[in-house]
């Protein structure tokens, strides 16, 4: 292991490979309409931009994780970020839209890499004492790229060419790559495991289908068939997985997903209290947007300064975790976090079409409070469970059910404000309107776009109050399923380590 300052300046390295990442997860938003212009890209076009790199994101997670356990986490970190520099230029100078998707797909699998792997190193740099505060290190870097990803685009979009806001990964990238080169450690996990191709397969398949089911359910509607069917195909193929790995274990052949990690306690609830918060931030970060866009009229840069908030309560939260965690364990710190988001997102309920922005701040910095305390020790929890064996393969499942999570909170709090939005518009309006909140602003119609803005914030209100719900009822079930203890206790891996 490095030295204690060699450990955090190679987090330092990590930090960068996961901003640059957090970037790239916002700035496309905001020149989507720019694409769609300059590329001639249909509507269809604008969503693959979007879906190529989260599919390919959900199919890459759990193999990144076995082979750079196997062949050394290094390795595939420093491959995974020249794939991210360069599948960023191809996205930056892409001719058409198709060659964007194709671009955008690449990348997403430079991200499935350097995400599934990350959690694997911090396991082996940091022991249960430090963990809790690199982890905070780790999630405020990934936090930092959803304000700044609109705050860099809105300002690149006004002064250069759209491709300019896939370069701004590659000083990030740059770095990253010398830092990890020189200052990160080779790691391994269990190096003569065989590869799981069944596994790999049956596990991309079903991330795949169950992604794509869910954006296509919040698109569409929950009742479309080919949303249902592909969710109900990746439902089944994830059972097949389980049913494999069940049978690989029993044969004496090493499983892709080692499923006694789930009689873990802590494993388990980490993962889970990671992934309700996901859920409810990113649903969170779906509506934000729109509000300060739409309703309030800001630019995608002053969509990014309206986000800041979010970020400052992360940042306080994340600090007082850590401390928290030490004296009293990861259970209470994570039922508060998961309660302090409930309440954030209840008083965010009653904000209206008028409301000012100071109340906005106010419960937006309080739910990244929340968010901060119920992250880092709910990752610490799940990677405090798994041995250097496990760890990348561990890591890669923790991500990709997180993945898994924020996708269905995109989608099922889309749908909650979507049909809660049409639900409040007048019969008279137009079904564009119904369609888009924007499209009422586009209008010119004072009186549309005044009903438009109302049943956009009651609508808004409806997700919240769903989101905090669930937030809500994590926060007791943390009380249940968490163990009392302040560590975690590795499950052993097959080896006995």
């Amino acid at each position: 292991m490095a030295t204690f300052k060699g450990r955090w300046y190679a987090l330092g390295a990590l930090a960068l490979c996961t901003l640059a990442i957090g970037l790239d997860s916002t700035v496309l938003s905001v020149a989507l309409p720019t694409l769609a212009r300059d590329l001639e890209a249909s509507t269809g076009d604008l969503q693959w931009f979007t879906s190529s790199y989260l599919l390919v994101l959900a199919a890459g997670l759990l193999p990144a994780g076995m082979l750079g356990d196997r062949y050394g986490r290094k390795k595939f970190l420093l491959g995974a970020l020249v794939l991210f520099g360069a599948a960023s230029v191809a996205c930056a100078y892409a001719e058409s839209a198709g060659q964007l998707i194709a671009a955008r797909a690449v990348l997403g699998l430079g991200s499935a890499v350097i995400m599934a792997l990350m959690g694997a190193v911090l396991t082996v740099l940091f022991d249960e004492q430090e963990r809790p505060r690199a982890l905070s290190i780790w999630v405020t870097a990934n936090a930092l790229g959803v304000p700044l990803g609109p705050l860099l685009g809105g300002y690149l979009l006004d002064r250069f060419h759209w491709g300019s806001v896939f370069l701004i990964n590659l000083p990030l990238v740059v770095l990253g790559l010398i830092a990890v080169a020189v200052l990160l450690p080779e790691s391994y996990g269990d190096r003569h495991r065989r590869f799981d191709l069944p596994g790999v397969l049956l596990s991309a398949a079903g991330l795949v289908a169950l992604t794509y089911g869910i954006i296509e359910a919040g698109e569409r509607g929950w009742s479309d068939p080919r949303a249902l069917l592909t969710v109900a195909f990746g439902v089944l193929a994830l059972g097949a997985l389980i049913l494999w790995q069940r049978r690989a274990a029993a044969t004496g052949k090493a499983p892709l997903i080692d499923l006694d990690l789930f009689r873990n306690r802590a494993f388990t609830g980490g993962t889970l209290f990671a992934t309700i918060a996901g859920f409810a931030f990113f649903g969170l970060l779906f509506t934000l947007p729109q509000l300060f866009q739409v309703v309030g009229g800001a630019d995608a840069l002053g969509t990014g300064l309206r986000l800041l908030p979010v970020i400052g309560g992360l940042l306080v939260g994340a600090r007082v975790a850590d401390k928290l965690t030490a004296r009293f364990g990861a259970r209470p710190v994570i039922a508060t976090g998961l309660a302090v988001m409930a309440a954030a997102l209840f008083a965010g309920a009653a904000t209206g079409p008028d409301t000012g922005y100071a109340y906005v701040a106010a419960w937006i910095t309080v739910a990244g409070v929340g968010l901060g305390l119920t992250m880092p020790p709910s990752m610490n929890a799940a990677l405090g469970a798994l041995t250097p064996e496990r760890s990348g393969v561990g890591s890669g499942l923790i991500q990709a059910l997180r993945q898994v999570g924020s996708a269905i909170g995109v989608a099922v709090l889309g749908t909650v404000l979507n049909t809660a939005y049409r639900d409040a518009l007048p019969a008279s309006a137009p079904d564009a309107v119904r369609e888009s909140v924007a499209a009422a602003r586009q209008s010119g119609d004072p009186a549309l776009l005044d009903a438009a803005r109302d049943a956009f914030t009651h609508g808004m209100g409806v997700s919240l109050l769903a989101a905090g719900a669930v937030t809500a009822a994590g926060a007791v079930l943390a009380l249940v399923v968490l163990p009392r203890t302040r560590q975690a206790v590795p499950v052993l891996a097959e080896s006995g380590v």
